[in-house]
């Protein structure tokens, strides 16, 4: 253990940069200097070339390629060994499974996975749970045989006769939409493409979904009526403001559906009431810089989440149906300072409110006809809980799910005046699983500046003292909240000697939106100083050393790792960046990118402001690397991806390879048909898994 200010370091277990059988050693990327000039200053970028917008140039490819060859040969002594980690994944998991099932309109609906098969099976049962068994959806037969499938719309229509339901074959979040008859389980000929998320039935013959720009920003809303070709279908609404995303639902009263339309810091939603299915959308609250708001039908009226007049961690506030606007907006639940209104969801007796205190989400229910309300209790300290899918109005029972870093992701019923709770299903984990045989608990770390940062961390109960390895998780951006949760995969390391360890950082949502505030911006290296200041307090503490550290983020997440390997080096012996955004400056100066004015509120605008450029290019993980030890370093990203392009980690990992002195391996793996999720099957996901674990073990001397 450390006595002085700063941790104890050891550059771990010297790896020679590994030559591949046959003499395969790391693609080089030849240099071809590019000149980027803005606001006076110049940057020139060598590897500017791998950029390929079309994802079909010749030589990019050629190049992504070998550098999963090498990828692939240079860890090819760990192919048993990630054989054995998948089958330990693979032996915990119960691959024939069924989800709980939720009530709607007297119908049952749940979905079921069965051994060997990739995908869930989307099914229904009339009246009773006894009753025939109805597959409305097996995404294994939708899937064929691509090698990519993600199912984006899954929406059924109010009577309960109709599918809506949209594919993407190669991860680039463009879907096909289709309807699917569940009397004949056949497909209308109804068919839209290149559609994105967000759906809503009016009635059931109308229903109204989303388009995306050509930078993928959703920005428009139509109407299609069934039995008429796409050509014919009504735009509802546009957004021209490149700020704003667009999205569209349907209430849970099913008396109306709502626009939202919204950027990082401002909202505006619209609405129209189902029983006029060919009328406009009428505003609720004209947008206004600042002001934020999120709209729930409660049945008699309105309830809004906002922020309006000084309310940084939010407020509700409640509004008659026919006079929405802000001058009727009365107040239901105060402003709280130690407390963030995430959300809430309304039942026709009483308001459920998801809040934010200490770094946990807590449910609080308050009864509508006089005000009286109480926290759900939890077992656990350090904890995860959330909405389990609440579809009827008309109910007095709310369906929670809870999970932790040692529970399983549990489902409950609670009666919310009762206070009783069913435990309606524990996700199994085979092989003896003991929670008993773990400890989770709560760290405090603290940052350059003061601020303390809350770490959760979980291993064996038997575990002797420190050190030991770690792997330690953040990622502090859009005020994401990383919660502590349960993951069965884990315990492969767990059970391995790690300690698991989640880092808070700032940037994220744990501690409310002052903790959000002060990671963007020109806040953003909080996030970075925060997670080193996390991964100091192991070391600090005695959990583990660096030579025994290992750092793991991804997309913003991995825009973090790529910062702190810059920052700290010698205090990691390995970094795991999935999908990372690494090239952050470039991509914020570049307005053709998909996504990036919808940022500017989140990383600032460099185009426009010289300070935000300089602040901006101070951190930027690809600008910043320099000659050093850095750790050995994985990356990870997919060539459809329309978040974060696959030529931020392709050039960084040229241009770590070039920089560093320590003689760590750096490697790339590319997903050739996927995009910014990877794998889309299971038991292909679970294989990645096992890839990146035996990676960290391998690095660690540990394999």
């Amino acid at each position: 253990m450390a006595t002085d200010d700063q941790p104890a370091r050891s550059d771990g277990p010297e790896l020679e940069v590994p030559e591949a059988p046959g003499g395969l050693g790391p693609p080089v990327a030849p240099r071809r200097p590019h000149v980027l000039v803005a606001h006076g200053d110049e940057r020139v970028d060598d590897w500017w070339w791998l950029r390929s917008d079309t994802r079909d140039d010749p030589d990019v490819l050629a190049h992504l390629e070998a550098e999963n060859s090498y990828t692939k040969a240079a860890l090819a002594h760990t192919d048993d060994l990630q054989a054995r980690l998948f089958e330990e994944i693979r032996s915990r998991i119960k691959e024939t499974d069924l989800d709980v099932p939720f009530r709607k309109d007297g119908w049952w609906y749940y979905s079921r996975t069965e051994e060997g098969l990739q995908y869930p099976i989307n099914c229904r049962r009339q009246g009773s749970l006894d009753a025939v068994e109805q597959v409305i959806l097996d995404e294994n037969v939708v899937a064929g045989e691509h090698e990519f499938f993600a199912l984006g719309a899954f929406d059924i229509s109010p009577a309960h006769g109709l599918l809506l339901y949209s594919t993407d074959y190669d991860g680039s979040e463009r879907f096909t939409m289709k309807v699917r008859d569940l009397a004949t389980g056949a497909d209308r000929e109804d068919e839209i493409p290149a559609t994105y998320y967000g759906t809503a039935w009016v009635d059931d013959q109308t229903f109204f979904y989303v388009m995306t720009d050509a930078t993928m920003r959703p920005h428009q809303v139509w109407r299609h009526v069934l039995g008429t070709g796409s050509g014919t279908d009504v735009c509802m609404f546009e957004e021209a403001d490149e700020r704003f995303f667009v999205d569209v639902r349907r209430a849970k009263s099913g008396n109306h559906v709502f626009i939202h339309t919204g950027s990082k810091m401002s909202d505006e939603w619209w609405v129209l009431p189902t029983a006029d299915p060919q009328g406009a959308f009428g505003v609720i609250e004209p947008r206004e810089q600042g002001l934020e708001y999120s709209v729930t039908d409660a049945g008699d009226r309105f309830l809004i989440v906002t922020n309006a007049d000084g309310a940084v961690n939010f407020k509700v506030m409640a509004a008659p149906v026919d006079s929405p606007g802000r001058t009727s907006w009365e107040q239901v639940e105060a402003h709280r300072p130690e407390v963030k209104i995430e959300g809430l969801g309304a039942f026709a007796h009483h308001i459920v409110m998801f809040e934010r205190a200490e770094a946990l989400l807590r449910i609080r229910v308050v009864r509508r006809s006089d005000g009286a309300g109480h926290v759900v209790a939890m077992p656990e300290a350090v904890y995860s809980a959330g909405d389990g899918g609440n579809p009827e109005y008309d109910s007095d029972t709310l369906r929670f799910t809870y999970t932790s870093l040692v529970t399983p992701r549990s489902v409950f019923d609670y009666g919310m005046d009762t206070r009783e709770r069913e435990l309606k299903k524990q996700t199994e984990v085979l092989g003896g699983y003991d929670p008993s045989r773990y400890t989770s608990g709560r760290h405090w770390a603290v940052a350059a500046d003061g601020t303390r940062v809350p770490i959760s961390l979980v291993h064996r109960a038997d575990l002797p003292a420190g050190p030991n390895p770690c792997l330690i998780c953040g990622y502090g951006s859009y005020e994401y909240s990383l919660d502590p949760g349960f993951s069965s995969l884990r315990l492969t390391l767990i059970d391995r000697g790690f300690v698991f360890a989640v880092a808070h950082v700032r940037g994220g949502g744990e501690m409310g939106r002052p903790w959000y505030e002060q990671g963007r911006l020109e806040h953003k290296r909080n996030t970075f100083t925060d997670f080193v200041a996390c991964a100091r307090h192991l070391v600090e503490e005695g959990y583990t050393t660096p030579g025994q550290l290992v750092a793991r983020g991804g997309s913003a997440g991995g825009l973090l790792m790529g910062a702190v390997a810059n920052l700290d080096a010698p205090l990691f012996a390995a970094i795991v960046a999935e999908v990372p955004f690494v090239d952050c400056l470039t991509t914020m100066l570049d307005e053709t990118i998909p996504l990036t004015v919808t940022e500017w509120e989140e990383w600032g605008n460099p185009v426009t402001s010289p300070e935000m450029y300089a602040y901006m290019k101070s951190y930027s993980p690809y600008d910043n690397v320099t000659e050093q030890g850095y750790p050995a370093i994985l990356a990870t990203t997919g060539l459809n991806d329309s978040r974060v392009a696959f030529w931020e980690p392709a050039k960084w990992v040229q241009k770590l390879r070039a920089s560093t002195t320590g003689g760590r391996p750096v490697y790339l793996k590319t997903e050739m048909g996927a995009g910014h999720g990877g794998a889309s099957g299971r038991y292909d996901a679970w294989k990645d898994e096992a890839f990146i674990y035996a990676f960290i073990l391998d690095t660690l001397g540990l394999a």
